[in-house]
């Protein structure tokens, strides 16, 4: 598909890119707790979707090294909102769970969030949600291909 000026399309990409990231950021930033982060946060999100999973699974989930997730789950299991514990017929493997007080705080925060992006969508016609979710959804998926290419 060609498109008549690629280089303003990559600028206003780019521009507006940036200034959602940041915004976005800072905003689900505000509702959490000062001494959690983003990345904390949604490391917990995706423990507690899945109920359990390993670092190596979360590493490549948010594609960091095992060791940069080593670091975050240690600080989450120090705050005793994650618990690791060992497969009883493999015991290399090590699962994260939540614990209960991880359990109640995620929720709490999830809580916070959903009602910080509803106000947000709030804004827009349920065909614009839907068009925007779908495109943001497809640019998810060309990024994960992207991934999978040399």
């Amino acid at each position: 598909m060609r498109y008549g000026n690629i280089d303003d399309l990559v600028e206003r990409y780019l521009s507006v890119f940036f200034i959602v990231m940041r915004k976005a950021t800072a905003l689900v930033q505000c509702e959490l707790d000062e001494d959690m982060t983003n990345d904390q946060y949604y490391l917990l999100r995706d423990i507690k979707k899945k109920g359990k999973c390993t670092s190596t699974e979360l590493a490549s989930v948010f594609g960091v090294s095992k060791s940069a997730i080593t670091a975050m789950t240690n600080r989450l299991v120090e705050k005793g909102l994650l618990q690791r514990t060992r497969d009883p017929n493999d015991r290399r493997v090590v699962y994260l769970t939540l614990t209960e007080h991880g359990d109640e705080w995620i929720t709490k925060a999830e809580d916070k969030v959903h009602k910080l992006v509803e106000s947000l969508i709030a804004k827009f016609s349920e065909e614009e949600i839907e068009a925007f979710i779908q495109t943001y959804e497809k640019f998810a998926r060309i990024l994960q291909e992207m991934e999978g290419a040399p």
